[in-house]
Formats: structure tokens, C-alpha cells, sequence
């Protein structure tokens, strides 16, 4: 487990921007961060360089893309032995509509989120994906009827 990088006060607000606005540019980053644009642009490499950052992305919109249908699983394998864990986390990470999966202490093993463009498409993910995953042996689904909140990482 790597430790976390120590950030300061700058760090963390040249991230809480970056985080809302990835394409601003770097003088009105540094202007919006209090400091010239030399040492914000020092101050974002060094955050890269540290994998604080990891990347720049679009944000899309699953509605417009017709994707805006969002279950979640709970996944029951038959064996939570490590090469059974390793094969399931392989496998799963192949499956594009799997938007995120979590290992999670408790009654069951994974929580999963599946986006896809209705239910239909989604069974067909359920039951021709998920289901024939390693060690699979249980899910229960439930399926989101509004998003409430889905920022990412924000808060710092």
C-alpha cells in the first residue's frame, strides 16, 4: 500500500479546480490558485509525477448516449480464495458495461455498477457476462431509478 502524497492548501485547491475544469488553462489556474503560472504549472507536474493525478478525461453524457439505465450487484463467489479473487477481477474488468466493481466486507463479496441502455440490455449482461464470471455463485440486483449524486473524487 503506497502512502498517501502529503498536499498543502495550494495542492489541494489547484486539485478541487482541475477536478470540476480539466481544461483550464494554466495562467487561469494559477490566477484562480493565488500563485503566477509558473509554479502552478510545477505544482501540477509534481502531482502527476506522484500519480495524484492520474489522467484528463471528457466527461459524457450517458443520457445523451442512451446508456442511462444504472443497476448495481451484489455478487456471491463460490470460493474468496486469492486466485479465485484475481480470476474474478480479471474477468470482470473485461465486461465495458461494468462501470466500476468493489470488493466489500460483508454479506457479500462484490458490489458492482453495470450501466447499459435498458433493462433488456442489461439482462443480457447479467446473464450472459456476469453470471458466467469466475466463482460466480450468487447476485442480486437493484436497479437505480434517479442519480442523486455521482461526482467522483471531489472534496479536498
Amino acid at each position: 500500500m503506497e502512502n498517501p502524497v502529503e498536499l498543502d492548501k495550494i495542492d489541494r485547491a489547484i486539485l478541487r479546480i482541475l477536478a470540476h475544469e480539466g481544461r483550464i488553462s494554466m495562467t487561469d489556474l494559477a490566477a484562480r490558485a493565488g500563485l503566477s503560472k509558473t509554479p502552478v504549472t510545477a505544482r501540477v507536474k509534481r502531482l502527476e509525477a506522484e500519480g495524484v493525478i492520474t489522467g484528463y478525461r471528457a466527461e459524457l453524457s450517458a443520457r445523451r448516449l442512451g446508456l442511462d439505465h444504472v443497476a448495481f450487484l451484489e455478487v456471491r463467489l463460490s470460493d474468496t480464495r486469492e486466485a479465485a479473487l484475481q480470476a474474478f477481477n480479471a474477468a470482470v474488468r473485461r465486461i465495458p458495461e461494468v462501470e466500476e466493481c468493489h470488493m466489500i466486507a460483508g454479506g457479500f463479496d462484490y458490489l458492482v455498477k453495470v450501466r447499459t441502455r435498458d433493462i433488456g440490455a442489461y439482462r443480457q449482461v447479467l446473464s450472459e457476462q456476469v453470471s458466467r464470471l469466475p466463482h460466480v455463485a450468487a447476485t442480486s440486483t437493484y436497479v437505480s431509478m434517479e442519480s442523486v449524486r455521482d461526482p467522483g473524487v471531489q472534496t479536498f
